[in-house]
């Protein structure tokens, strides 16, 4: 690290705690690394907990002229949110927000999830103006630093037009909320001349006719080059040009705190229609028609964008026949009734009713059926980076130009591609506002593939200026990536005026330097992040980031997207030989944080655009680094009946001594002995079960008539009975077989129970052939229990019903929990809720089988008041990491306890993850099997005579 920043660190060390500033070679490669396609490694991280804490940060690099950038998410595009300086990120702390009470207004912090902010307002039938298609990763700091738009927002909903205040600090570490009077009152006073020179700054543009109308003229299209000059000419006020020059500068003029915005209406009723057109001159002049009608978002697909994804699953079979130079426009209304959204659909059909279209246009309103629309142009993007070639990375570029000439603009994009050979790229866009996205694959290995990426770059700016003079970044920001283009859009006196108000807010250039506005004319083409191959599990990875706020460890160690690069740095620094120290480094600390503190939950795949499973790669590592332990893992598995009973007798004999010495001794002894043992112990808390009685598996059958169900219980199941203490004494099994003979069936078990296993706890540690040899075994005896798949099968948690879904044979007709009861179970029973208020885990498992709304469903039957805490994804728990590595389950699990104050009870769906959510939040968590079976009768109706319900009624007497 070089000497200034060494000094610098010491100065933070003051007042920051050590964990809060990094600087080690494997973190700061990882947190330093974003969503565009260029590298900047940080000397320093700093993550700030406090707006306090950040103002004193900015001040100290102020007065020593260090340079810093801000990160809230890192999902930008272009190169804005990464420095070889100080890098300052946000973390937990910086998640708050508030509504006023209408809901007309809602005040976030930086830190805040876009869609989350959009859930807060969802009662209201509100929303904020952005929309970025990353909303569910992005965050309000990026968002508002971008001027981040969308598909339906346009320009009158972006943060720039639904600015109501901010507070924001400056170079100098000042901070004002221009939402607060007495804030504003003091800043007047303290910075006049600032302010004064912003507002003669204002009054000389507006006055300047040439370059007003220049400015207005820019800003008919959707527009983020370079700073928001509107802002001179929309306000005259310094305060309100100051707060809206913030919008879209990347982080370059000051820092967002917080950000009040206006809302906007959110209405239910929508339609959507995807509309075929034989040639692009048709698609677009249906999208000026369009324009004109009550429509809130117009999608633009060329043939190429539809060619990625014909030959995905559920995509209609005539694409494939489409002609060259057919495109597609996938349309939505939404309207505040159902009456007024008929009448809308009406009118947008009427106006392009004389356009010839390759099939009738149809709207529809199911959810289902315009969810497929949507997911066809959302899957665009990562169709194309789903099949680039190893080594190269996917580009997305985004343009505008006048909507009326969007049919030519289409065509010249095409023409440049050809010449430069970017034969797989697609355009799709925000047709709507004539903002068009562009993408296709890059290499950057040699001086060739950069020269062909520059004269791509020179040749589309000047289409975009010269010709049409449209925008060059419409809704990605301008970052490193357009800055050598700014003056070349914008003209020389607009270029110039931009410079006057960067060195007006930050005479030294601390703020973000190089980013926005550059004098480097190849800046663009230098810093380029390598992609080297480094396995085919990931190397399809575009590390956008969208898998970041599902995994567990996101605030321990790493994420799915840091994994993946601290792994491709690995795997370059082993094929170039250049580094051997820090080679060994990184390999030594990935042992710790990327391997040791992987969930391996597999939630990184519902998100990540290329589906990857980053848990895949942990296994696939763990394996090799186990691979001295595959012979006494076949051992294992082969003797897995001794296994569990080894496992009942620890339990019994933990409980007894917990029951002899009591809760705080036994905690304090377990804690030391895992202290002086490095570790090696496994972590005890009051939450650790008992051992679960032996099943009776011999149960006289009461009705030979009645519904047949092979019920498997986990291993876990089998093992784990309910904690000392729990008001629920009853073993997870013997409440799920009770259940069952309440709703009228026959429950049957497999033979050779004691010894059946799903094989996940091999699988977890990459043990792959004892966890196929387990899964097979129990493949074999649920064949034989359920006559060849003729009866269903019940697994009671969720982990192993994932497993086994994926590892059995397919007639095997396996139901989680949560599906049986969604499908079985309901209309069994008669269910009176229960008035009480309880907090609801969605497993990891349960969200990738697609189950989530079945078990909220379920659980909203059961009881009155529903809590689900918002950032909670995986436990952590991750079958016994919450006994092994317990600082995951902590970390993944941290903001629960104040989640679900009042909450009397918990429910979930995996007796492991409940350990650690009963430790962790301070109320028992059970399976929701106990809460159905508690509130719940059997439904011996006389006035339904069905043939089910007389089966259930002769079922229940008899028992």
């Amino acid at each position: 690290m070089k000497q200034e920043y060494q000094q610098f660190r010491q100065l933070l060390q003051e007042f920051l705690p050590a964990t809060q500033i990094i600087s080690d070679p494997l973190r700061t490669l990882a947190y330093g690394t974003d969503a565009s396609f260029y590298r900047l490694i940080p000397q320093l991280v700093v993550r700030p907990e406090s707006e306090q804490d950040v103002a004193r940060i900015v001040k100290l690099a102020y007065s020593h002229k260090i340079p810093v950038t801000f990160r809230a998410a890192g999902t930008s595009l272009s190169g804005q949110a990464i420095t070889d300086s100080v890098l300052i990120q946000l973390k937990d702390g910086w998640k708050g927000y508030s509504l006023n009470d209408d809901a007309s207004r809602i005040t976030l912090q930086p830190g805040v999830i876009g869609a989350h902010a959009n859930k807060y307002l969802a009662p209201f039938n509100k929303k904020i103006g952005p929309d970025p298609a990353s909303i569910n990763t992005a965050m309000i700091g990026g968002i508002a630093a971008n001027n981040a738009s969308g598909m339906c927002c346009g320009t009158a909903q972006n943060s720039y037009r639904t600015l109501h205040s901010m507070k924001l600090i400056l170079a100098d570490g000042t901070t004002v909320d221009t939402g607060d009077s007495d804030s504003v009152t003091a800043f007047k006073t303290s910075h006049s001349s600032l302010l004064t020179a912003l507002g003669a700054l204002a009054a000389q543009t507006r006055s300047d006719e040439p370059l007003r109308q220049r400015i207005e003229h820019k800003y008919r299209l959707k527009n983020t080059t370079g700073y928001a000059l509107n802002a001179l000419v929309d306000y005259q006020d310094p305060i309100e040009i100051m707060q809206h020059l913030m919008i879209g500068s990347e982080g370059t003029l000051g820092f967002i705190s917080n950000i009040t915005y206006n809302t906007v209406d959110e209405h239910a009723d929508k339609a959507s229609a995807l509309i075929f057109f034989p040639t692009v001159h048709i698609t677009c002049e249906a999208v000026a028609i369009l324009k004109q009608t009550p429509v809130s978002a117009v999608e633009m697909m060329d043939r190429a964008g539809l060619r990625s994804i014909e030959n995905k699953p559920g995509m209609p079979d005539f694409i494939k026949t489409l002609p060259d130079d057919a495109a597609a426009l996938l349309v939505e209304t939404r309207a505040g009734c159902k009456n007024h959204l008929v009448e809308q659909v009406e009118q947008i059909k009427a106006s392009i009713s004389s356009l010839e279209t390759i099939h009738p246009v149809e709207f529809t309103t199911d959810p289902l059926e315009y969810s497929k629309y949507w997911a066809i142009r959302k899957g665009l993007f990562p169709a194309v980076g789903a099949v680039r070639q190893t080594g190269t990375t996917v580009i997305i570029e985004d343009v505008a130009f006048p909507v009326e000439r969007l049919a030519e603009a289409v065509h010249d994009l095409h023409q440049i591609f050809e010449k430069w050979n970017y034969d797989e790229a697609l355009i799709f866009g925000h047709a709507l506002e004539g903002n068009l996205h562009f993408v296709f694959t890059q290499s950057f290995d040699d001086q060739t593939e950069i020269d062909r990426y520059e004269g791509l770059m020179d040749d589309v700016a000047n289409l975009v200026v010269d010709k049409y003079d449209g925008s060059l970044k419409a809704e990605h920001g301008t970052g490193r990536n357009m800055a050598p283009y700014v003056e070349k859009e914008w003209g020389s006196a607009a270029y110039a005026l931009m410079w006057e108000i960067k060195e007006l807010f930050d005479p030294h250039n601390i703020l973000n330097p190089g980013v926005l506005l550059n004098r480097n004319a190849h800046v663009h083409l230098e810093n380029l992040k390598p992609l080297p191959a480094a396995d085919p599990l990931i190397d399809k990875c575009i590390e956008c980031g969208f898998c970041e706020p599902t995994c567990p460890s996101r605030d321990l160690t790493l994420t799915p997207r840091q994994r993946i690069v601290i792994w491709r740095e690995i795997a370059r620094l082993e094929a170039s030989n250049e580094d051997s120290q820090r080679l060994a480094e990184l390999r030594k600390e990935y042992l710790y944080q990327g391997i040791d503190t992987c969930a391996a939950c597999g939630l990184c795949s519902t998100t990540c655009p290329v589906e990857i499973n980053t848990g895949d790669l942990t296994r696939l590592l763990r394996s090799r680094n186990n691979e001295s332990h595959t012979k006494l893992a076949q051992w294992l598995a082969e003797h897995y009946g001794g296994v569990m009973t080894a496992s009942k007798v620890a339990f019994k004999g933990a409980d007894l001594a917990h029951g002899l010495i009591g809760t705080k001794a036994m905690g304090a002894i377990c804690d030391t002995t895992r202290k002086l043992s490095g570790g090696r112990v496994q972590q005890w808390t009051a939450s650790m079960p008992t051992a679960a009685p032996k099943i009776n598996t011999a149960r006289p059958v009461t009705d030979a008539n009645a519904p047949k169900v092979v019920y498997l219980p986990s291993c876990a199941s089998r093992a784990m009975g309910p904690a000392r203490g729990d008001d629920e004494q009853t073993s997870l099994a013997e409440k799920t077989e009770q259940l069952l003979r309440k709703a009228g069936y026959q429950v049957i078990y497999p033979d050779n129970l004691d010894q059946l296993c799903c094989g996940m706890p091999f699988q977890s540690k990459g043990m792959f052939d004892a966890a196929a040899y387990k899964a097979a075994e129990t493949e074999k005896m649920l064949l034989k229990a359920t006559n060849g798949g003729e009866y269903p099968v019940l697994s009671d948690t969720s982990p192993c019903s994932l497993r086994l879904k994926d590892n059995t044979d397919q007639r095997i007709k396996l139901f989680d929990t949560v599906e049986f009861i969604h499908e079985f179970l309901l209309d069994r029973l008669v269910i009176t809720p229960a008035e009480e208020t309880v907090a609801l885990h969605i497993t990891c498992s349960t969200t990738r089988m697609g189950m989530t709304e079945k078990l909220k469903k379920i659980v909203a039957a059961c009881v009155t008041n529903l809590v689900i805490p918002e950032q909670i994804t995986c436990c952590g728990f991750a079958g016994d990491k919450g006994f092994s590595t317990p600082e995951l389950n902590e970390s993944a699990l941290r903001t629960l306890k104040q989640d679900v104050e009042g909450c009397t009870s918990g429910y979930s769906t995996s007796r492991t993850c409940e350990i650690g959510l009963s430790h962790h939040s301070g109320i028992d968590y059970k399976s929701i099997i106990y809460l159905l079976d508690r509130v719940s009768q059997s439904k011996a109706d006389a006035a339904n005579p069905t043939p089910e319900n007389r089966l259930i009624q002769h079922s229940s007497a008899d028992q």
